[in-house]
């Protein structure tokens, strides 16, 4: 997983963790913190731009964030998803 959208999340994250040094495509984003409910909001206008599509809050599902695999299955790979 080394695509352009999934970088800038990837970056994104980093940016917002200094003690990490590298997140794993399968570290749980949620559980260890890597994204705050502070950074929450930041983060979905994020994967908005990136995605270039609005996301209805209603639509989501916690999972979709839970990893860096879930995230791109998500919002980057619609297509390979259905």
């Amino acid at each position: 997983m080394t695509t352009e959208p999934m970088q800038a999340v990837r970056e994104f994250i980093l940016g917002r963790n200094p003690k990490l040094d590298q997140v794993s495509d399968d570290l749980d984003l949620i559980d260890s913190r890597a994204i705050n409910s502070l950074a929450f909001v930041e983060f979905i206008f994020l994967l908005e731009e990136l995605t270039g599509e609005p996301i209805d809050p209603e639509d989501l599902d916690l999972d979709d964030f839970r990893t860096l695999n879930a995230l791109e299955a998500r919002f980057f790979n619609k297509e390979a998803a259905q």
